[in-house]
């Protein structure tokens, strides 16, 4: 756990130099290899309209951003693939992110986050997720549905015990809403807690859950009133190292390998009074008043993989030749680069859109819902497009790509599908248009 809290003035200072640190501790590499490799960085980041984006953000975002892309850069993409192999959860590299500020995004400074706001998080996730996919899901689920319930539902007493380990990384936590039955309908779930003299009794389960296998604390929900249907959800603080507390089933996935998606089991929890999350009833609105800013995190997340397969792809383009020119050369190359790029920027600008509001506090249910339906569907297109480029290259392990290709696929699916989002979005027109 790091010693010294993050605040916003010292946040990219101690980014940096927890960089540093890892770089140190994952690579002890020659001074010039490292200049190659700062070289091959700053030529990947700058692609993509990069100055005009730069326009649009305060010198601490932008200071932020370039410290995650470090991270990403240096630590994360050289392991990716491996992790992909080999089905590793990195559990050492997921606690320094959170050591290095990656989980505090939302948390105030006073418990050891830098209170940066849901631009920030967009940045640093985007950032993360062109280096591995995988552990951009960890830090959209750290930042948004673990640390900002607490934040904003949580009593002074739950905040004391659980704001700063998760904040630093020195514990990790887990959203635990979708069931077996029960994933885009959250008013079918079965799990339920039952009142008893001293507390809670919680039985039940929970299926595709992030860090599920890893976690210290789940914020599960749970049925407390069966005949209020929504209204009878409500949510609780569950150490996982409690009695009753069962990893069932690691899934095997066909992408994002390197974060643990487990099946969790609920045997008759023993719970205390203070481990409810808000107030009875409170369940349904705790989920959706966080996933709208997980839904930013996990566009952010399909912008910053597609942006790396794009940029793959570029460069292919110009060192490939074919007819005696490089392939951008040719028209049918060049217009789907363009049309990559032009769909990637036009996410982009959507996510920080929504990004924005949630940092004014508007509410932006509708953004954060077009931002993750058009950048998932997006992000599959453009991944896609940059399998198409590099022809058979890009069908081979040896190439990123097709480990991009199936970690992106999943972002159309968890939080929320993309029929779910044109629900929501077809909803607000209906509300704009009686």
């Amino acid at each position: 756990m790091a010693e010294s809290w993050l605040t916003s003035s010292s946040l990219t200072l101690l980014l940096f130099n927890a960089n540093a640190n890892a770089n140190a501790t994952t690579d002890a590499t020659t001074d010039a290899t490292t200049d190659a490799t700062n070289d091959a960085t700053n030529d990947a980041t700058n692609d993509g309209g990069r100055d005009a984006q730069m326009t649009q953000l305060s010198d601490t975002q932008q200071m932020m951003r370039a410290a995650a892309e470090d991270f990403a850069q240096q630590v994360l993409k050289p392991q990716s693939a491996e992790w992909d192999r080999t089905a590793h959860h990195p559990i050492e590299v997921i606690q320094r992110m959170g050591e290095t500020g990656f989980y505090g995004l939302l948390v105030p400074e006073a418990f050891g986050g830098s209170d940066a706001g849901y631009l920030a998080l967009a940045l640093v996730v985007e950032a993360i997720a062109a280096g591995d996919g995988a552990l951009s899901t960890v830090t959209s689920v750290m930042n948004s549905v673990v640390c900002a319930p607490l934040v904003r539902f949580g009593t002074a007493a739950q905040q004391a015990q659980w704001l700063t380990p998760l904040a630093t990384g020195a514990q990790l936590g887990a959203f635990c809403l979708t069931e077996a039955q029960a994933g885009s309908d959250a008013s079918a779930l079965a799990t339920k807690a039952i009142k008893t003299a001293s507390g809670w009794r919680l039985s039940g389960s929970k299926q595709f859950i992030t860090n599920g296998a890893i976690a210290d604390l789940a914020i599960v929900f749970a049925v407390t009133d069966p005949t209020l249907g929504k209204k009878g959800l409500s949510a609780f603080l569950v150490p996982t190292d409690l009695a009753g507390f069962r990893v069932a089933h690691i899934e095997t996935k066909m992408g994002q390998r390197a974060s643990a998606t487990a099946q969790l089991l609920f045997n008759d929890i023993e719970l205390a009074d203070d481990a409810l999350l808000g107030v009875p009833g409170q369940g349904y609105s705790i989920a959706l008043a966080n996933l709208e800013g997980g839904r930013i995190g996990i566009a952010a997340q399909c912008v910053g993989m597609a942006q790396a397969a794009f940029d793959i792809a570029a460069h292919y383009a110009g060192e490939r030749n074919a007819f005696g020119q490089p392939i951008r050369s040719h028209q049918a190359v060049a217009f789907r680069l363009a049309d990559m790029d032009t769909q990637i920027e036009a996410a982009r600008q959507l996510v920080w859109h929504a990004a924005r509001l949630k940092d004014e506090g508007v509410p932006a249910l509708r953004e954060s819902a077009m931002a993750k339906l058009f950048a998932s569907e997006m992000a599959e297109r453009v991944v896609s497009d940059a399998l198409q480029t590099l022809g058979g290259y890009g069908y081979l392990s040896d190439f990123p790509i097709e480990q991009i290709y199936r970690d992106v696929r999943v972002a159309q699916i968890y939080e929320g599908t993309s029929d779910v989002q044109k629900m929501i979005i077809a909803r607000s027109i209906e509300e704009r248009y009686p």
